[in-house]
């Protein structure tokens, strides 16, 4: 995966939230990956340049990222029909014996 350069405003912007599900803890705890919502735009490789700079103060290495564009499910509220927005989500793999921690993130300010 290559390796590129990525502004502080942009690797904000791509990470939306952490999913943090009963099956995203198995995950994290079997394979060492971890689950995020992410911009539909984002790209693999920008999607590794933003975990790593969120987490620059930990020196978090990431392996490999794996993509899934999840379609929204049509819903029904009384008589009008919806639909849930469409959105992708990221299985991020770090190196083994590190852990990101969600609840403490420190941005540096370079």
């Amino acid at each position: 995966m290559k390796s590129i350069k990525i502004t502080p405003e942009r690797a904000l912007s791509i990470i939306v939230q952490p999913l943090i599900t009963e099956k995203a803890t198995l995950i994290s705890e079997k394979n060492n990956q971890y689950l995020f919502k992410v911009r539909k735009d984002a790209d693999k490789a920008e999607i590794k340049a933003a975990i790593e700079y969120i987490w620059k103060s930990e020196n978090i290495n990431v392996t490999d990222v794996n993509t899934v564009n999840v379609k929204g499910k049509s819903k029904r509220f009384g008589r009008f029909l919806g639909k849930r927005s469409d959105y992708k989500k990221a299985y991020v793999c770090v190196k083994q014996g590190q852990n990101l921690n969600f609840t403490d993130i420190k941005l540096s300010e370079k």
